[in-house]
């Protein structure tokens, strides 16, 4: 578990010197990285959601691209277009800016579901076909992205398919007193971004991220991760649950979350204590519920006092 936590230490440093004080949230983001997920960040605007990722990207040294979402904007924009060179007298492919190891989707809400449906493929495949030709992501692929969640003119709500295909949802929240004097403090003659290093190669990151898969679930746990996913389906308040590809984000971002505190295998501790950022974003919350202002965190967290937790049990050698 050395190169986990060696990976996890260095970027976990390397980004705290752009983002002052959300330690926690950083970690999640690490934890999405190491098991190839996909990372959605919701929060208002000016609090560090698109710095956040350039400084992940700056700090292993993947090809990055950056799409602006708008409701102008078309799927092909997306994935990139099909042209006919007159002089070859063939179609040539002209990849989109999906064809990134990294890819930050900024304002993804702004952009129509037609074209956020060109996300899809790319995010649960690892693959763009345009054409009818398929072309594979370079590994690793990480899609990040970010959307206000109180600004409702001229925005699209996300189809439940695609913010299924989000390993983790995540909000950064407005830095404390002292900790924004330091923001200002750092930021008095230039951004930090601008003097931010590679700590980290893409090589150490697959190598971390094989590792992460190596990390021991006793059946114990992978039925208390159930039982809780299964909680979220047959909750009063709950038009629909989780799904089993939350069952296992959950059952991977652990593993992950394991591995950076040193550890081969996983408790049910670290179950509850990812659940809601893995869990919440799935749920469909009922009409009923929603006029009486219950929101999903509540809903998790009366699963986990609900759920009996699994005693333990020796790993056999």
């Amino acid at each position: 578990m050395q190169i986990v936590q060696k990976v996890g230490e260095q970027l976990l440093q390397n980004v705290q010197k752009v983002i002052i004080g959300k330690d926690r949230e950083i970690r999640l983001t690490l934890l999405a990285l190491l098991c190839e997920g996909h990372l959605l960040i919701e929060d208002v605007p000016g609090v560090g959601k698109t710095m956040l990722a350039r400084a992940i990207s700056r700090s292993i040294g993947t090809t990055f691209r950056r799409i602006q979402f708008t409701p102008d904007m078309l799927p092909s924009d997306v994935t990139g277009v099909s042209i006919f060179n007159q002089k070859s007298m063939e179609f040539e492919f002209r990849p989109g800016p999906i064809m990134a190891q990294l890819v930050l989707t900024d304002e993804i809400n702004r952009a129509t579901p037609k074209t956020q449906s060109a996300l899809l493929e790319a995010m649960e495949e690892r693959q763009v076909t345009v054409d009818g030709v398929t072309y594979p992501m370079a590994r690793p692929f990480l899609v990040l992205a970010t959307q206000n969640p109180i600004e409702y003119e001229g925005t699209f709500p996300l189809p439940e398919a695609q913010v299924d295909r989000f390993m983790m949802r995540i909000q950064l929240g407005y830095p404390g007193k002292s900790q924004e004097i330091d923001v200002l403090g750092r930021q008095a003659e230039k951004h930090p971004i601008e003097s931010l290093s590679q700590v980290i190669t893409v090589e150490e990151l697959i190598e971390a991220q094989n590792a992460v898969r190596t990390i021991y679930v006793d059946d114990l746990v992978k039925e208390y991760i159930v039982d809780l996913v299964t909680a979220t389906r047959n909750h009063s308040d709950i038009y629909l649950g989780a799904s089993p590809r939350g069952s296992l984000a959950l059952f991977m971002v652990c593993r992950a979350w394991a591995a950076l505190q040193g550890r081969d295998y996983v408790l049910p501790d670290d179950v509850k204590l990812l659940a809601e950022s893995t869990l919440a974003h799935r749920l469909l919350i009922s009409p009923s519920a929603r006029i009486k202002n219950v929101t999903a965190r509540q809903i998790i967290e009366d699963t986990l006092r609900q759920t009996p937790v699994p005693g333990a049990r020796v790993k056999a050698r």
